[in-house]
């Protein structure tokens, strides 16, 4: 593994793709048009965390009330969340996940 620079571009592109180039950490970037959704998934057995470059909007995490979502808000996650995160705003959504194995807290 070495360190890396990522440039991010105006398209949909996965960033970090787990071992054996990271330990683990997996990455996208995501950009969704208004009213355009990512589709339910579950976190499994890793945990999440989605950063929003631009737009709004919300992710729906089962059972619970949806979190809203927009620019320099950092939403995480837990293991086995199912999740869809949604575009209810007026202008593109773009973000940047990050997925890595869950551990034992320390």
């Amino acid at each position: 593994m070495k360190p890396k620079l990522i440039e991010l571009t105006e398209r949909q592109e996965r960033l970090l793709s787990g071992p054996p180039e990271t330990a683990g950490m997996k990455s996208g970037h995501v950009v969704l048009a208004v009213g355009e959704e990512s589709g339910r998934h579950s976190t499994g057995e890793r945990e999440e965390m989605i950063i929003v470059r631009s737009g709004a909007g919300v992710v729906e995490i089962d059972g619970q009330k949806p979190l809203a979502v927009s620019r320099q808000i950092i939403c995480y996650i837990p293991p086995g969340t199912w999740h869809n995160v949604k575009n209810n705003g007026r202008e593109r959504l773009d973000y940047v996940y990050v997925v890595t194995p869950a551990g034992k807290a320390s």
